[in-house]
This record gives structure tokens, sequence and C-alpha cells, in this order.
């Protein structure tokens, strides 16, 4: 799957199955009401802390999954499979929220 990581966008293998992720505008204010975070400056303070529950990371997917074209309920999201488990996940969230935020925002596994 080809991805353009200069838009935003993430290739991610999830349930044996490719996807396409970006945290287009609609999904960054699905977030944010998620979050309950008044802006994207605090969204951003949020996510740099580097402490992100299961349901964070499942929360960002979704959005991503959702922005990249995927139609996706929150409960599809929770229920998926990705290599390497739960950091296979932290690392998918920390290169989604990497190319979406650019160089401040978390890499590598740590969201």
């Amino acid at each position: 799957m080809s991805v353009n990581r200069r838009r935003g966008e993430v290739a991610a293998k999830l349930d044996g199955r490719e996807y396409r992720l970006c945290l287009t505008l609609g999904a960054l204010a699905e977030l944010e009401a998620a979050f309950e975070a008044e802006d994207l400056n605090r969204l951003v303070e949020r996510f740099s802390s580097g402490r992100l529950s299961a349901g964070d990371m499942a929360a960002v997917l979704a959005a991503g999954l959702r922005g990249g074209g995927h139609e996706v309920s929150d409960e599809d999201v929770q229920a998926m499979r990705c290599e390497g488990g739960a950091a296979g996940f932290a690392a998918l969230v920390g290169e989604l929220l990497s190319v979406t935020f650019g160089a401040g925002a978390p890499e590598g596994g740590n969201p």
C-alpha cells in the first residue's frame, strides 16, 4: 500500500489487512472531543506526556482509520490485532502522531 507521509498518512496491518491511516482535520476534531481538549495544543500536550492508555490508543487509531477512509467503529478497532501486540499498537500510534504533528510529537512506540 502506498501512503504519503507528507500528507500525514501511515500504513498499518491490522487483523492481517492493510489500512491507510490519517489524522485529518475531522479526525483531530473527533480526538479533541474524545479527550475534552480545548484545542490542538492541549491535544499535543496530552499525547506528548508519554502516558496513553489502551483506550487512548484505540481512540487515536479509530480516528486515524476513519480519517483514512475506513468505516470502522470504536468497538471494531478495540477488537483488532496488530503484529507485536501492545508494543505494535504503541509504535503505530507513535508513528501516526509523529507524521501528523511533526518533530515535537512522540515517536517509535512512545506515544
